[in-house]
């Protein structure tokens, strides 16, 4: 059976990778938006981005080695997928009412909610200055969110959703980072989520026209593509030193939002956005404290 590659000490093509697999993931927002803009349904827009992710996923590793197919934890294996697709379809749906960095800047909460997950799930043990930093995460979130100005939306629940459901999907990822390859995780992945999508996207079918066709096709191979790298460049750099990286796609999505859409992020939003980064940030560092303690070896006795 397909079996996980070894670790390797190349952090600056690791950083690099990184970086490229968050520019995918800003390319995919932007993808879904056009063409939900462009009148396809939601779940037909979450089609495209699994079912080209899949068959992306069957040319790379299902051909080369069928038994990619076969998972070592199948029940732990469709719950991660049914979670990242409950996040797309979630997503998806709120950009067809907020701007991508709205949605972008919500979903940057979701290492805030992954330590506050952690504690039941992973049983990992957070300390007072932890539980500080995600209440003001939290509190960036609504900064964001607005919910006492004009600027609400309620479509942001829908990130919420989007956010909670991402959550889950990357605690059940630590929990198979050392039982399945990647290959396997993205052949379930996108395969479960195109599966579980096709009777409903068939009854209400919408064929894309003139340049609509463009990020149809594409969607899947941003999808493919930036979770490849993302996982690609964990092999080759440390997680502690990759996490900061995602906070690179509040620029790409402002970016994005301008060039695309003709929208600018607002005071509140990169406001929101600033105290969510410092939130997210001193997380990371006081984890790598901790996790510094616990590899410290105890000197010994003299």
């Amino acid at each position: 059976m397909t079996e996980a590659k070894p670790r390797e000490d190349r952090t600056r093509t690791g950083v690099l990778l990184m970086v490229l697999a968050v520019a995918f993931f800003t390319c995919i927002d932007s993808s879904a938006k056009l063409l939900i803009i462009a009148g396809l349904p939601t779940l037909q827009v979450v089609f495209a981005r699994y079912t080209g992710h899949f068959l992306v996923a069957v040319l790379l590793f299902g051909l080369r080695d069928p038994s990619a197919f076969r998972s070592h934890a199948p029940v732990k294996q469709m719950l991660r997928s049914l979670f990242l697709l409950g996040s797309t379809v979630l997503n998806f749906s709120a950009l067809q009412f907020l701007p991508i960095t709205v949605t972008t800047t919500i979903m940057f909460a979701g290492p805030i909610a992954i330590t506050l997950l952690a504690i039941p799930l992973l049983g990992e043990k957070v300390g007072l200055r932890r539980i500080v930093a995600v209440c003001c995460g939290f509190a960036g979130v609504l900064v964001v969110m607005q919910p006492w100005g004009a600027e609400f939306h309620p479509a942001m629940f829908l990130s919420l959703g989007a956010l909670v459901c991402a959550s889950f999907y990357f605690i059940l990822t630590r929990m198979l980072s050392d039982v399945e390859a990647n290959a396997t995780q993205q052949l379930w992945s996108s395969g479960i989520a195109a599966l579980c999508l096709l009777p409903f996207v068939l009854q209400d079918w919408t064929w894309p026209t003139g340049w609509s066709w463009l990020p149809f096709v594409l969607i899947g191979c941003f999808g493919a593509s930036g979770h490849i790298a993302a996982t690609v460049a964990h092999r080759l750099a440390d997680a502690s030193i990759l996490a900061p990286v995602v906070y690179v796609q509040i620029f790409m999505a402002a970016f994005a939002g301008w060039s695309l859409f003709d929208t600018l992020p607002t005071v509140w939003t990169l406001g929101g956005g600033l105290i969510i980064i410092a939130s997210g940030l001193y997380i990371w560092q006081r984890e790598r404290v901790v996790r510094g303690r616990v590899r410290r070896p105890v000197p010994a006795q003299r």
